[in-house]
């Protein structure tokens, strides 16, 4: 996997459950380069990363318990909403942590559809991801993949996640260069519309 390429993103079709065994890859992966690994999911979900990890033989009771791994099911959204601002202070705050405590680095994955919550409201998701871009540049020491399920988000979601993530994740040791990031302003035209779409149907095939 491009070392360089710090956020990820991950653009997917069918049963999430199918690409558990690529996420479990890249966390040991990572877990043997010094990093605390933050995964955010669904129960259901985080339950299949246990066992999908347990199976690549990670000992994960031992890592959650030396809180190397942190799997959780805990809503970020409200009943307000998804708050963007209060996702990113998390997340930043969780790197500093794992650097007090010695490690190289955090980690973390998330699925959007599961962190936007049941409103499915997805409004704050360009500035989300933009501002997310803005931290990964300013700490060195980030890094991770945002998940998107062609199949549960709308065709807008995805076409803007492509702008701000300058590579996609293909499997656990391959990326592919996004020809798209922060090349456009949004909305987009048709034709740079059209490719997108023309992408995410490659990526999900």
């Amino acid at each position: 996997m491009n070392t360089d390429a710090r956020h990820q993103c991950m653009i997917y079709g069918g049963p999430p459950s199918e690409r558990l065994p690529m996420i479990a890859a890249i966390i040991k992966q990572k877990l043997d380069e010094g990093y605390r690994c933050l995964y955010l999911n669904s129960a259901p979900m985080v339950a299949g990363l246990r066992s999908t990890l347990s199976a690549a033989g990670v000992e994960v009771v031992y890592e959650i318990a030396k809180a190397r791994l942190i799997l959780s099911s805990k809503p970020v959204s409200t009943s307000a909403g998804f708050n963007a601002v209060k996702l990113l202070h998390t997340l930043e705050d969780s790197l500093d942590q794992a650097l007090t405590d010695g490690y190289k680095g955090l980690w973390a994955s998330g699925d959007m559809t599961w962190e936007f919550g049941p409103k499915k409201e997805f409004s704050q998701l360009l500035e989300y991801e933009l501002r997310l871009e803005e931290l990964f540049g300013r700490r060195k020491e980030m890094c991770g993949i945002c998940q998107y399920h062609k199949d549960t988000l709308p065709d807008e979601a995805l076409r803007q996640s492509i702008l701000v993530h300058s590579h996609f994740v293909t499997s656990d040791t391959l990326t592919r260069i996004n020809p798209h990031y922060l090349k456009s302003a949004w909305p987009v035209d048709p034709v740079t519309r059209a490719e997108m779409d023309q992408l995410i149907a490659e990526l999900c095939r």
